[in-house]
C-alpha cells in the first residue's frame, strides 16, 4: 500500500492513502484486519481521502505497523462490517456535515440572493410547515405541527419574511438534532442488545460417525450447521435442538423468568441461554435473521423504553399548545393588535419541553456508557434514580467471588482427606467459584483423585448428585441434603456443625444416604462493599437487603461485616423472585443486584436490575443496565448520574416557563417585535438542547469511581 505520513506523534500514527485507496466497506475490513495485532489498540479510516489512524501500545512497535502497511495489496483487501464505535463516529460525521450544509446554504441566501427569491423561497418552504398544520387542524389535534404552522402562516400574513425563515431555520436545525439524539439512542440500545459471541462450538462426525467439538468462528456459521451449548452459556443462533436436552431462560425473549424445557425437536432462539444440561442444536438463522435481531428492530421504534419523564414531556408538550393559541387570542382580544397577538404565538413551550427531555435522557445513557455502563432504556436510569430499595445476592455481588475452604469437618466413616478429596472429584466438572475452592484446596494438599463417578448432575441453586463407586453422591446446601434428598443427621453431628462451621459457609457432602462431612467456605467481602452501601444510602436508598444461599452463620457473619441488618440466608431462586415481589407490594421501588444463573428470576422481577461484570451470560441478558467494570462503587456514580438527569430535567421546565413566559409578557407589552420574539424563544430551545448534552458527572465523581 502506499501512502504518506500525515501525522506521527508518541503512539498515534496517521497515514493517508489517497482518495480511491478503499471503500468504506473495505475502510470497516482493513480496520478489523489492522485490530487483530495485540499491539494495536484502536484503528479508524475514513473512504474519502483514504486516511488510516493507528493508536497502539508501544512506541517500539512502529516499524512493525509500517511493515505491515507496506505488504497491504490491493487484494487483500475485502469488505468489512462496522463496530458500534465505528457506526457511531460515522452518524456523527452525517449529523456534522448536514448542519454545516445548513448554516452555509442560509448564510450564501441571506448575503447574495435578491429579495423577490428570498421571499418566493421562504414561501416554499413555509408550504410543508402549513401543510403538516393544515393535517393536524383536519384530524382534529392541537399539536405542535399545527402551533408552528399558525405561527408561520401568521408572519406571512404580517409579511414578516424574516421572521418566518429563521424560525423555519431555527426549527429544521432542532429537527436534525432530535433525529440525530434519537438514532444514536438506537446504535446504543443495539450494542447493549447484541450478542458478543466470537466462538462457538461446531460438531462434526467423522468417517465412524463419531463425534467431536471444534471451536470454530461465530461469524462463519452456516443454516444446517450442528452447535454445541454448553449449561451458562448464551444460544447465539435460532435452531431446533437435534440431540441433548436441557432449560433454557427464554426471558429476554418473552420476559418470563422461568425457564423453559428444551428436548428433541424444540426450536430455541439467539439471546437465550441454556441454565441446565447440554444442547446440540441444527443451526436455522443466523446474524440479522435472528428472532433476537427482530426484537432489536422492533424495540428500536418501541415506546416502552422511553423513560416516564419523556412520555410526560412529550403528552405536557402537546397540552400546552390549545393554551398557546388561547393567550393569543386573548391578547388580540385585550389589545386589538395583531403584532402583539403575533409575538405571543411566536413563543411555544412544547418545542423546548419535547427536546430538551430526550436529549437529557439519552446524554445520561450516553455518559453511562462512557464509563462502562450499559443502560438499556431511559426507564431503567428513571427507576434507578427513584428506587428506595436495593437488594444484593451475596456471592460474587458484595464478596469478591474468591472463596476459600477454611475447614474441612469429617462426620462419619472417612476421614478429612478423604472427604476432601472425593468432594474436588465430582466439583472438578463445574466452574463455580465454591466448587473452584474445593478443586483447588485439593490440589495444595496433593490430594490426587481418579475418576471413580459416573456423569455428574448439577442442580441449580442446590448442589451435584452422582453416582460414586456405584454409591449416589450428593454435595452441595443442607437445604439440597436434607429437604430434597432427605438425608439424616444425627443430633451429635448437628452440633459439631453448629460448633465447628459458625460464620461460615458450609457445603455437606453425603454418600450412599449418610451424612460423610462438611467443608467450611469463606468467602470475604469486598474491600469496598461497606463504604458503597453506607453512601447508597445518603443517596436516598433506605432499604438495603442481602440475599444469599448460603447458611445463617456464613450469611450473618457478613451481614454484619457490611453493616446491613435485613438479610435472608438459604435462599432459593425462586425464594429471591418472590422476596422481591413482597417488596414491590409493599410500594417499593427495588433495584436488584445480582451476578449468577440463580439471580435470573430477581433480577427479571425487579423494577431495574443490574448485573455486574463477571456475571454470568444468563444474568447480564436479563438485567437491565450492567456493569462493564468489576468496581462497586459504580452504584454509587450510577445513582449520581441518573438522579442529575432528573434534576436537569426538572431544571430545563424551569428555565422553559421562565424564558417563554417572559417572552410573552413582554409580547403583550409591546415590547418586543414577533421577529425578535421567534429568534429568542428558538435560540433559547437551541441553547437549552446544547445545555441538556452537557455531562451531568463532575470530574470528583469520574476520578472517585477510577480510583476506587
Amino acid at each position: 500500500m502506499k501512502y504518506q505520513i500525515m501525522y506521527d506523534k508518541g503512539t498515534r500514527l496517521r497515514v493517508r492513502s489517497g482518495k480511491d485507496a478503499f471503500t468504506k466497506e473495505e475502510g470497516y475490513g482493513l480496520a478489523a484486519s489492522l485490530r487483530e495485532h495485540c499491539f494495536i489498540k484502536e484503528v479508524s479510516t475514513s473512504h474519502r481521502n483514504g486516511s488510516i489512524l493507528i493508536v497502539y501500545d508501544d512506541i517500539k512497535n512502529k516499524d512493525r505497523i509500517l511493515s505491515i502497511l507496506n505488504n497491504i495489496r490491493r487484494s487483500d483487501l475485502v469488505k468489512g462490517e462496522p463496530t458500534s464505535k465505528e457506526e457511531l463516529r460515522e452518524l456523527t460525521n452525517r449529523f456534522l456535515l448536514k448542519l454545516t450544509k445548513m448554516i452555509t446554504k442560509r448564510i450564501i441566501f441571506r448575503l447574495f440572493m435578491p429579495i423577490p427569491f428570498k421571499r418566493i423561497l421562504t414561501l416554499c418552504r413555509a408550504s410543508r410547515y402549513i401543510l403538516k398544520g393544515l393535517d393536524s387542524l383536519t384530524d382534529f389535534r392541537m399539536d405542535v405541527a399545527l402551533l408552528d404552522g399558525a405561527a408561520i402562516l401568521g408572519s406571512l400574513y404580517k409579511k414578516n419574511f424574516a421572521p418566518a425563515s429563521s424560525m423555519m431555520f431555527l426549527l429544521s436545525i432542532s429537527d436534525l438534532l432530535e433525529e440525530y439524539t434519537m438514532q444514536k439512542t438506537k446504535s446504543t440500545l443495539k450494542d447493549s442488545l447484541a450478542l458478543n459471541i466470537d466462538t462457538v462450538w461446531l460438531v462434526c462426525e467423522d468417517e465412524d460417525g463419531n463425534q467431536t467439538e471444534i471451536s470454530h468462528p461465530a461469524s462463519e456459521i452456516k443454516k444446517g450447521d450442528r452447535i454445541k451449548i454448553h449449561m451458562g452459556d448464551v444460544i447465539p443462533v435460532d435452531g431446533k435442538v437435534v440431540e441433548g436436552e436441557g432449560m433454557v431462560n427464554e426471558s429476554s425473549m418473552t420476559g418470563e423468568p422461568l425457564a423453559v424445557f428444551k428436548t428433541l425437536g424444540k426450536t430455541v432462539h439467539a439471546g437465550t441461554v441454556v441454565e441446565e444440561g447440554n444442547l446440540i442444536i441444527e443451526v436455522y438463522s443466523v446474524n440479522k435473521e435472528t428472532r433476537l435481531n427482530k426484537i432489536i428492530d422492533l424495540i428500536e421504534n418501541s415506546e416502552e423504553l422511553k423513560a416516564d419523564a419523556q412520555s410526560k414531556a412529550e403528552q405536557l408538550a402537546d397540552s400546552i399548545v390549545p393554551y398557546s393559541f388561547l393567550t393569543t387570542a386573548i391578547t388580540y382580544l385585550l389589545t386589538r393588535n395583531s403584532t402583539k397577538a403575533l409575538s405571543v404565538l411566536m413563543v411555544d413551550f412544547s418545542c423546548a419541553i419535547k427536546l430538551t427531555t430526550p436529549l437529557s435522557i439519552i446524554s445520561a445513557m450516553r455518559e453511562a456508557s462512557d464509563n462502562r455502563m450499559m443502560v438499556k432504556g431511559g426507564k431503567f436510569l428513571e427507576k434507578y434514580a427513584i428506587a428506595d430499595t436495593i437488594v444484593f445476592d451475596k456471592t460474587g455481588t458484595l464478596t469478591n467471588a474468591t472463596p476459600k475452604v477454611v475447614d474441612v469437618i469429617p462426620l462419619g466413616d472417612y476421614s478429612r482427606d478423604e472427604v476432601l478429596r472425593m468432594a474436588a472429584c465430582i466439583e472438578e466438572h463445574f466452574a463455580h467459584s465454591i466448587a473452584k475452592a474445593i478443586v483447588k484446596q485439593a490440589e495444595e494438599e496433593g490430594l490426587t483423585h481418579s475418576e471413580d463417578h459416573s456423569e455428574v448432575e448439577y442442580i441449580v441453586a442446590h448442589g451435584i448428585a452422582t453416582s460414586y463407586e456405584g454409591k449416589r453422591a450428593v454435595i452441595g446446601s443442607k437445604h439440597f441434603l436434607f429437604d430434597d434428598e432427605k438425608i439424616e443427621v444425627s443430633p451429635e453431628q448437628e452440633k459439631i456443625i453448629n460448633e465447628k462451621a459458625e460464620k461460615y459457609s458450609v457445603v455437606y457432602f453425603a454418600l450412599d444416604g449418610k451424612i460423610e462431612g462438611v467443608i467450611c467456605i469463606e468467602d470475604p467481602v469486598r474491600d469496598e462493599a461497606k463504604e458503597v452501601i453506607s453512601e447508597l444510602k445518603s443517596l436516598g436508598i433506605e432499604n438495603v437487603v442481602m440475599l444469599t444461599g448460603d447458611s445463617e452463620n456464613g450469611a450473618r457473619a457478613s451481614a454484619e461485616a457490611l453493616g446491613i441488618t435485613d438479610y435472608k440466608s438459604q435462599v432459593l431462586p425462586e425464594d429471591k423472585a418472590r422476596i422481591i415481589k413482597e417488596l414491590k407490594a409493599e410500594n417499593k421501588t427495588v433495584i436488584m443486584v445480582g451476578d449468577g444463573i440463580n439471580d435470573s428470576p430477581a433480577l427479571a422481577t425487579a423494577d431495574v436490575s443490574v448485573s455486574m461484570k463477571n456475571s454470568s451470560d444468563i444474568a447480564r441478558e436479563v438485567a437491565d443496565i450492567s456493569l462493564l467494570s468489576d468496581n462497586l462503587y459504580d452504584l454509587i456514580t450510577l445513582r449520581k448520574l441518573s438522579t442529575g438527569m432528573l434534576d436537569r430535567i426538572n431544571s430545563n421546565y424551569q428555565r422553559i416557563v421562565a424564558i417563554n413566559g417572559g417572552l410573552i409578557l413582554l409580547g403583550v407589552c409591546g415590547a418586543i417585535t414577533p421577529a425578535f420574539s421567534s429568534t429568542v424563544h428558538n435560540l433559547s430551545t437551541m441553547l437549552l438542547g446544547a445545555l441538556s448534552t452537557k455531562s451531568i458527572l463532575n470530574e470528583r465523581d469520574k476520578v472517585e469511581s477510577i480510583e476506587s
